[in-house]
C-alpha cells in the first residue's frame, strides 16, 4: 500500500488573507468613485426642483393679486397697485391687501417670500409688465414676473434666468 502524503494548509477561518482584502477595499472604492458623481447630481437637480417650485408660487401669488384687484370692488382703491394693477414689489405679496370689506381684513398671498436655493438668499429679479423677457434690470413699475439671480446654466442646459 503507497501512501501519497500532500501537504495541506491549515485554516481556521479567522480573518481574511491580504489578497481578499485588497480585492474588498478596490471594490469599495470603485463603488464610491462611480456615487459621488450621481449624487452631486441628484442635489443639483432636487436644488432646481425646489426653484422651479418656488417660482411657480410666487406666480401664481403675483396672478391672485391681478385677480382680487380686478375682482373686489374696494380692493383697488386700498391698494398700492400701480395703473397696471400688479404689485408693486413683492413684500406687498406678504403684507396683504385690504380688501375694504371689514376692518383689518387682509388678503395675503404670501407667508414669506421664499428664498432662492441656488444663491441662498430671497432675492429675486422681477421683471414689469412693460419689459421684455430679456431684460435683466427691473424698471420698478411693477411685479408682473420674478426670476432666479442664479449664475450658471441647469442640467438641461437652459440658464436659470430664464426660468
Amino acid at each position: 500500500m503507497i501512501r501519497i502524503s500532500s501537504l495541506s494548509i491549515r485554516s481556521n477561518g479567522k480573518g481574511l488573507t491580504l489578497v481578499e482584502l485588497l480585492c474588498a477595499l478596490t471594490l469599495m472604492a470603485l463603488m464610491a468613485a462611480v456615487a459621488m458623481p450621481v449624487a452631486h447630481v441628484m442635489h443639483r437637480r432636487a436644488k432646481e426642483l425646489e426653484l422651479k417650485q418656488h417660482l411657480r408660487t410666487m406666480r401664481r401669488a403675483i396672478d391672485s393679486y391681478h385677480q382680487v384687484i380686478l375682482m373686489v370692488p374696494g380692493a383697488k382703491q386700498n391698494a398700492s397697485a400701480t395703473d397696471e394693477d400688479w404689485p408693486e414689489d413683492l413684500d406687498v405679496l406678504v403684507e396683504g391687501l385690504d380688501l375694504g370689506l371689514a376692518k383689518e381684513v387682509k388678503a395675503k398671498f404670501l407667508r414669506r417670500i421664499p428664498v432662492d436655493p441656488l444663491t441662498g438668499e430671497a432675492e429675486w429679479g422681477k421683471r414689469s409688465n412693460k419689459q421684455d423677457e430679456d431684460d435683466d434690470l427691473w424698471d420698478s413699475q411693477n411685479v408682473f414676473d420674478v426670476f432666479s439671480l442664479a449664475e450658471g446654466k441647469a442640467l438641461d442646459g437652459t440658464e436659470y434666468k430664464t426660468w
